[in-house]
């Protein structure tokens, strides 16, 4: 896969997540504590792995 694919893929999982989660708080949509804790831990590796992503991204560029 290469790197555009993959960093494209991680920004808008991270960016899904993080919707979810958000509309999840203002309660658009309910779930049980373990999905909400689960969507949250999902939400954080997401952002991270997204970050990670950028950097390497970064580095090839420079």
């Amino acid at each position: 896969m290469t790197l555009n694919v993959r960093f494209f893929i991680t920004i808008v999982t991270a960016i899904l997540f993080v919707i979810l989660v958000f509309m999840n708080f203002l309660g658009f949509w309910k779930a049980n504590s373990t999905i909400q804790i689960l969507f949250f831990f999902i939400m954080v590796a997401a952002i991270f792995n997204a970050g990670i992503v950028t950097s390497e991204k970064l580095k090839i560029k420079s």
